[in-house]
């Protein structure tokens, strides 16, 4: 049972922790392969953020935006034509990339001298995967609501979203924290780990390279929209696949919930992950609104622009506290089945 404010990240460790008995290293790499991936989730849900580490040090994703803002400052200038800006921020976007797998390869060659130092790509998927920082941002809205009323959920979801807080009611405050929960899972949580068991550090370095700049510079302002399109356009195919895993991931957490239903999660999956800007973000989040019965997205304020996106879901739009802390759950369930996949596989492996 969660207690209301407490992220529970001993009972995400402790249900992945069971599975370990999995992972005793078998000939080959698949063995030691999923022993990190457990022990490095199991890390995250403890340590979450490394708050201890990280207020001393600037983390990694953080080199990576400031390797960004050079780049960005040095070639994207407005007196250059469309054509020549897009030219000049798929090469920034090339140059970020490579640096970031090239950092991916030292650790991977790290870890190649023997099982002790596989510590290093245990270490690097704690940090760069967010399950606990996600539940933890998204708890504190929750709270907040709770505790300040209107102007403190306000102040706790303008930490995670870039709509206009001010523009938001207690439903408009709520809903835009499921939405951020349930898009963040895919990007945060699924895609790194899919990532790194795909080609080891190298390709979750790359991916966080992708992801950040997606979110620095795949705008469409006036600013990115050339200088940004092929970052853009390269996180929607690095996350197609991840954000398919989520949403089924999300419908089978649903079946296994009480208050969520996993048939309707997969009806609306189904029928309004296509009525997202995104190509890969409406499907968490479809899922989430038929697992909750809600009805999440629909017109937004950013700014002075009001974006008239449609409603996914068919559901209650008047969301409130305790549908965030049900979306939290949901939530902590998936997580916890994101973890057991790998060893699904490392059991089909052993088997052949």
């Amino acid at each position: 049972m969660m207690i209301d404010g407490h992220v529970p990240a001993t009972h995400i460790a402790a249900m992945e922790t069971m599975i370990l008995e999995f992972l005793i290293p078998q000939p080959g790499f698949m063995g030691p392969l999923f022993t990190v991936l457990v022990l490095a989730l199991v890390l995250d849900a403890v340590c979450g953020d490394f708050p201890w580490l990280f207020g001393r040090v600037p983390h990694p994703v953080v080199w990576i935006g400031n390797l960004i803002d050079w780049f960005e400052k040095r070639l994207n200038k407005p007196r250059y034509g469309n054509s020549n800006r897009f030219l000049r921020g798929s090469l920034t976007s090339l140059a970020v990339i490579a640096c970031a797998a090239s950092f991916g390869g030292m650790i991977q060659l790290i870890s190649s001298f023997g099982d002790v130092f596989r510590f290093a790509d245990i270490l690097l998927l704690a940090i760069l995967i967010a399950q606990k920082g996600l539940y933890q941002h998204v708890k504190d809205v929750s709270v907040a609501l709770k505790r300040d009323g209107l102007a403190g959920g306000r102040a706790a979801v303008s930490m995670i979203v870039g709509r206009d807080p001010q523009s938001l009611d207690d439903a408009g405050v709520s809903r835009a924290a499921i939405e951020s929960c349930a898009e963040n899972f895919s990007d945060g949580v699924v895609a790194p780990l899919f990532w790194y068991v795909l080609v080891g550090p190298i390709g979750l370095c790359a991916y966080k390279a992708i992801n950040t700049l997606d979110s620095m510079i795949g705008h469409r302002s006036d600013r990115y929209l050339y200088f940004g399109k092929f970052a853009a356009r390269l996180d929607d195919v690095a996350n197609f696949v991840p954000a398919r895993i989520a949403g089924g991931v999300i419908c089978l957490a649903a079946v296994m919930g009480r208050k969520t239903s996993g048939a309707h999660a997969w009806k609306i999956m189904l029928r309004d992950a296509s009525k997202h800007k995104s190509p890969n973000a409406g499907w968490q989040e479809a899922a989430f609104a038929g697992a909750l019965d809600l009805s999440l997205a629909g017109p937004r304020q950013y700014g002075a622009e009001l974006v008239e996106d449609p409603y996914i879901g068919d559901g209650r739009r008047d969301a409130d506290a305790s549908d965030i802390d049900r979306a939290l759950k949901l939530y902590t369930t998936a997580c916890i089945l994101n973890a057991a996949w790998p060893v699904v596989l490392k059991m089909m492996w052993v088997s052949l």
